[in-house]
């Protein structure tokens, strides 16, 4: 019987890291996809100690990049026809306003637009899969979070929550659409909130605030491997075969915002998405 192929983004460190182990252990053949080697490299190490599987691969894809993303799919499809399970995992909080390479706010750009490119330039190989599942690791502050279409990439009235709820709720959105696309095919997609990680303020923990904030909270924190749980479950249980557009939470089904499942907000913000990176 051939081992499941799993594909993580962000898998160098965190939720990412942890679910690749655990995949590795249930026998999954995993492909971590990191930014660069020089992250990348120790983690896989680390993957395949904890894990004591061979079967952990490393590709590398910049999700602030569009052009990279097109080369890493292309690079991705050359090399497999299958893909069984996709974990869109990766995710950035900036402090202050940053930008992509191709001038979307970072935030939106790397949590959402690089992932939505991601995933539909790998639906091929998803479709061929026997199962194929979707995974977008989203947050409970998608419940915060709004879409502006004059100002999506807040280049006036940035914050960081408003834009990392905005990125959040563009999970979910993405997640509803993406379902209805994939209706009549074997593919499933479903969101999910973490919990509390204590790798998500990791971003900017070097800065005096985020320091301190860390050091009082980290009590409270999911450890990477409690927050990666329902990414796992989602991506090997038999229970969630037949369940896709939904939003999960400590491994169950749970109701997102009224405006996280507006069927016509999530085609018209696919819309804008899919002009906005070229498709």
């Amino acid at each position: 019987m051939t081992a499941k192929r799993a594909l993580i983004t962000g898998a160098n460190s965190g939720m990412g890291l942890a679910a690749t182990i655990e995949l590795a252990k249930k026998g999954f053949e995993v492909i971590m996809v990191c930014r660069n080697e020089e992250r990348g490299n120790p983690a896989l190490e680390e993957a395949k100690r904890q894990s004591g599987s061979d079967s952990i691969s490393l590709m590398t894809c910049d999700l602030a990049s569009l052009d990279s993303i097109r080369a890493f799919s292309e690079d991705f499809t050359s090399r497999y026809s299958v893909l069984d399970v996709l974990i869109n995992n990766a995710g950035v909080v900036t402090i202050k306003r940053e930008t992509t390479q191709d001038s979307f706010e970072m935030m939106l750009g790397v949590n959402h637009l690089g992932h939505f490119l991601l995933t539909n330039l790998l639906l091929d190989p998803l479709k061929k899969s026997q199962q194929g599942r979707i995974i977008n690791v989203g947050s409970g502050a998608h419940k915060a979070g709004k879409i502006d279409f004059n100002n999506p990439h807040l280049t006036t009235g940035f914050g960081i929550w408003r834009g990392y709820s905005q990125s959040k709720l563009a999970n979910n959105l993405f997640t509803v659409h993406l379902s209805k696309k994939l209706k009549d095919t074997s593919v499933t997609v479903n969101c999910l909130h973490p919990g509390a990680v204590s790798t998500a303020i990791g971003v900017n923990r070097q800065t005096g605030f985020g320091k301190s904030v860390h050091a009082v909270l980290r009590p409270f924190f999911l450890t990477p491997l409690q927050g990666a749980e329902t990414a796992i479950y989602l991506a090997d249980s038999p229970e969630v075969t037949h369940i896709s557009g939904a939003y999960f939470y400590k491994k169950r089904v749970t109701p997102p915002s009224s405006r996280a499942k507006d069927e016509r907000l999530a085609e018209e913000f696919w819309d804008w998405s899919a002009r906005e990176v070229g498709l």
